[in-house]
């Protein structure tokens, strides 16, 4: 998981992330280009889509922590049914292909 650390002036969010969030290595990153949606946060692995979202908060760790499990679950990256992410799916920018 990559967190934009320019979205926050202290990065705060970084910590918090790292400290909620189990199974995932939280790692800082320079400037995601999600400006007009920030806290900014994307997940890639090898051989999976790539996710980029949005207007995270703390309050989004459990949506991300079902996120963590189900991308982590997928041979590809990919999930039959969003609506299992809850408000995460809505703050879905991009999905790249792998």
């Amino acid at each position: 998981m990559y967190v934009c650390q320019t979205c926050t002036e202290d990065g705060a969010i970084v910590e918090r992330l790292r400290a909620g969030l189990r199974n995932v290595t939280v790692e800082a990153s320079g400037c995601m280009s999600g400006c007009k949606r920030p806290q900014t946060v994307a997940f890639r692995a090898t051989g999976k889509v790539a996710y980029l979202f949005g207007e995270i908060t703390e309050a989004d760790l459990p949506d991300l922590q079902t996120f963590v499990d189900l991308y982590s679950a997928s041979p590809d990256g990919t999930f039959e049914d969003a609506r299992v992410l809850g408000n995460l799916r809505t703050k879905a920018i991009a999905r790249i292909p792998g």
